[in-house]
C-alpha cells in the first residue's frame, strides 16, 4: 500500500500484448505474480504452484483454469482455489485493472493465500 492507503499498481503489459488464453509473469515483483487473459478478462495469481514451487505462467490455461506443467495440478485463476491434486493449498489472487490500454496489477497484498495460512 502507498502512504495514502491506496493499492500500488504495477504495469504488466499492453492489453493487446496478452491475447485471450495466454498468461505472463509480471516483471519485477516479488513474490512472482502471473496475469492471465480469460476471454478478455484479466486475472492475477501467485505465479508459483503451491505443490512444488513451479511457475504457473509456464503452464496450460484452459478457460479459467491454469494447469501446472510439472505435476498437472490445476488452479482457478479467478479465485486462486486449488482444483486438483497434488496441490491442496490455494494461490494468492491480486486485483487487476485495465487503464489506457495497459494491464495493471496491485501487488500490495495477498487475497486468498493470506487468509488460508492465517
Amino acid at each position: 500500500m502507498s502512504a495514502s492507503g491506496q493499492p500500488e499498481w504495477t504495469v504488466v503489459c499492453r492489453q493487446d500484448d496478452l491475447a485471450p488464453g495466454e498468461g505472463i509473469k509480471v516483471p519485477g515483483v516479488c513474490p512472482p505474480i502471473a496475469v492471465f487473459n480469460v476471454d478478455g478478462a484479466f486475472f492475477a495469481i501467485d505465479d508459483t504452484c503451491t505443490h512444488s514451487e513451479y511457475s504457473l505462467s509456464d503452464g496450460y490455461l484452459d478457460g479459467d483454469r491454469i494447469e501446472c506443467e510439472l505435476h498437472f495440478a490445476t488452479f482457478s485463476v479467478r479465485t486462486g482455489e486449488a482444483l486438483t491434486a497434488p496441490a491442496l493449498d490455494p494461490v494468492g489472487t491480486y486485483p487487476v485493472r485495465v487503464e489506457q490500454g495497459q494491464v495493471l496489477v496491485s501487488a500490495a497484498g495477498r487475497c486468498v493465500i493470506a487468509r488460508s495460512r492465517a
